[in-house]
């Protein structure tokens, strides 16, 4: 990255890439080896909390949070180009800086949509890195990329809520510090603006009736270190009514104003994936002889490496601009960038892990290196936040609008 940001995002990227350097690459190796050892896969290598430790000392804490009272300060701008670099290392990096999702997502609710016996009981350990949580939106048996399809029934009974439904790839679920759930169901079902049928509660991991029944794979993986994606079920769970997020029929609104920031951030992650395999790809291909000459002189190859730096340096710009209109005209003002980076982001650097991959054989595909499971990560966030095809249709009503 050749030009410059303001002083305190060069000296937070300074900061980080050391960090980077000294702790989190050499910790990828021994968070495997310490996995393996432990009772359980769901639990957390002792190198990852070390990782949170030396992060926090260095001041790379919540820096996703532009709420100076909560975060860092940062705008979206600021905290782009750090985001990126903890996408170089995406099972390690985020969650050493207390940056990994969905437990973002689920602050940047509570900070903006909780009460204060919400903060203080949910956001305040969330943001001390003390407890993890998960967010539960997406169902098996109806279309979750329309919001407005969930069936998962949230009713008043007295001062209680009363739970019910079924959900899936509930990312954080299985880990074993995932003390709190954000549900997102119905509580007028029969509503006339389908937009206002849904609320947010939240339910606390121990609550009788919710049952985390099994760890769901993503292409074969199981994503231990994300706390894995698991399907949930609600029976007849019962909460008090102050556990509801803003007011009943805001669950929609919330997911939106949730989902912004999450897009961005997946996006700004990827580039890091997307340097991290170019780096990769480089490094095999100059170390590599086939058919008498060197991979990196091979005019395929070649074409490989040119083609992803073009394609990173046009994505890098386009995010940039994004977090820019975000941060001056908001998320609606930036409505139509959001989807766009959602949709070139993800294929585009699933194309260049693909080609990484290529470089490296049989290699590419093994666990040897983290290719294959980069290629995992940025093919799901093909569907992840809303598939292309969702954010496709949007955007090009608004360019039709234009003409109509």
């Amino acid at each position: 990255m050749d030009f410059q940001f303001d002083a305190r995002t060069e000296e937070l990227r300074g900061t980080l890439l050391a960090f980077m350097d000294e702790f989190v690459y050499p910790a990828e190796e021994v968070a495997h080896e310490q996995r393996a050892k432990l009772a359980s896969p769901w639990d957390t290598p002792a190198v990852v909390e070390e990782l949170k430790a030396e992060a926090r000392r260095r001041g790379l804490w919540n820096l996703f949070l532009p709420d100076a009272e909560h975060g860092a300060g940062l705008t979206n701008l600021q905290y782009a180009p750090l985001a990126e670099i903890t996408g170089r290392s995406p099972q390690l990096a985020p969650t050493a800086l207390n940056c990994a999702a969905p437990d973002t997502g689920n602050m940047e609710v509570l900070a903006q949509f909780g009460d204060g016996p919400q903060k203080e009981r949910w956001l305040r350990p969330l943001l001390a890195g003390e407890i993890r949580s998960a967010f539960a939106m997406t169902e098996p048996d109806v279309a979750s990329s329309d919001a407005t399809n969930i069936e998962t029934r949230i009713r008043r009974d007295g001062d209680d809520y009363v739970i019910n439904g079924r959900k899936w790839y509930i990312s954080g679920a299985m880990n074993p510090d995932c003390a709190i759930f954000i549900v997102m169901g119905k509580t007028d079902p029969d509503g006339e603006d389908v937009r206002r049928q849904q609320s947010m509660v939240l339910v606390p991991r121990d609550t009788p009736g919710l049952h985390v029944r099994r760890a769901m794979q993503v292409y074969g993986y199981e994503d231990h270190y994300h706390g894995g994606h698991a399907e949930v079920v609600f029976e007849d769970v019962r909460v008090p009514a102050a556990n509801l997020i803003g007011e009943e029929g805001g669950g929609f609104a919330i997911a939106q104003a949730r989902l912004g920031p999450g897009r961005i951030h997946h996006c700004m992650r990827l580039i890091g994936m997307a340097e991290r395999a170019i780096e990769l790809m480089c490094r095999r291909a100059v170390s590599r002889t086939a058919f008498g000459k060197p991979l990196a002189a091979q005019g395929q190859v070649q074409g490989w490496i040119a083609d992803a730096r073009v394609t990173v340096e046009q994505l890098r710009l386009l995010v940039l601009k994004t977090a820019w209109l975000m941060d001056t005209v908001g998320n609606r003002g930036a409505h139509t960038e959001i989807q766009a980076i959602k949709i070139a982001t993800p294929r585009a650097v699933v194309d260049i892990i693909d080609k990484a991959v290529q470089v490296h054989g049989a290699g590419g595909v093994s666990q040897d290196f983290p290719l294959a499971e980069l290629w995992a990560a940025a093919r799901t966030l093909k569907l992840a936040d809303g598939p292309d095809e969702v954010h496709q249709r949007s955007l090009a009503r608004r360019e039709l609008k234009k003409y109509l």
